[in-house]
């Protein structure tokens, strides 16, 4: 895969994670429970995180293991293919813990 198109895929990554991070401000864990709309696009961006990171080249992955790629695809496929049921209490800490630095990884690595 053209390093072009990898760059396009890690930036889709950070802006998709940007806007989940975006639309927890000011909320808690219990708006999930009460926003139908928040844990709608919650849901959605996190997927498309995780799409994104399914197209991500090999190499490019082997030259960055700061980014938890497994997880990432992981969390897609959980989400894609258990649409039934969504934790939302794993779907409140992913976007609220663990994208945060994923953030701060992908800025690192967009800006290079």
């Amino acid at each position: 895969m053209p390093e072009r198109e990898d760059s396009v895929r890690l930036r889709h990554m950070l802006d998709h994670a940007r806007e989940a991070v975006f639309l927890t401000q000011g909320k808690t864990r219990d708006d999930l429970e009460t926003e139908r709309l928040l844990n709608l696009g919650l849901v959605r961006l996190i997927e498309i995180v995780g799409e994104a990171a399914t197209k991500v080249s090999g190499e490019m992955c082997s030259r960055h293991p700061e980014i938890p790629w497994t997880q990432i695809r992981g969390m897609r496929n959980r989400l894609i293919h258990g649409y039934d049921f969504v934790d939302f209490d794993i779907l409140w800490k992913t976007v609220t813990e663990e994208l945060p630095p994923l953030i701060d990884a992908l800025e690192k690595i967009v800006s290079q």
